[in-house]
């Protein structure tokens, strides 16, 4: 049987899949017959999450092709959205670490002994003469 689904490639923790047509005997990453379009879960800004050829689409369909259920919802996203809006996503929010300003240490703060304490210090030791 001939399937419409998704084959991963990308680096590890950043996915990213074409949608192929396949025979369903076929290792998922492995051999397929068309590929059809891309899905990028992780786009955002200005990358295009979604691509995918709609007339192949249907034409597989009409030969018998069973899509997988992600693809089924993919497909469905791409004709309500178009290319551009499907399963947008927005930048992830900057910690609160990068937003704090540089803070400046006010002397004598650091923990340092000051060069005044450190000579009484110093005169206590020496004997008196």
């Amino acid at each position: 049987m001939v399937k419409i689904r998704l084959q991963r490639g990308g680096a590890k923790k950043r996915p990213f899949y074409h949608i192929v047509v396949t025979d369903q005997r076929y290792a998922r990453d492995g051999r397929y017959i068309e590929r059809l379009g891309f899905f990028n879960p992780v786009a955002i800004g200005g990358e295009v999450p979604l691509r995918l050829d709609v007339e192949r689409v249907e034409f597989w369909k009409g030969q018998g092709a069973q899509l997988s259920e992600r693809v089924t919802n993919l497909v469905k996203s791409f004709n309500r959205f178009g290319e551009g809006e499907a399963a947008k996503r927005a930048a992830p929010p900057e910690s609160k670490a990068k937003e704090a300003p540089n803070q400046q240490v006010p002397a004598g703060a650091t923990g340092d002994v000051s060069e005044a304490a450190a000579g009484d210090a110093s005169e206590e030791s020496k004997p008196a003469s």
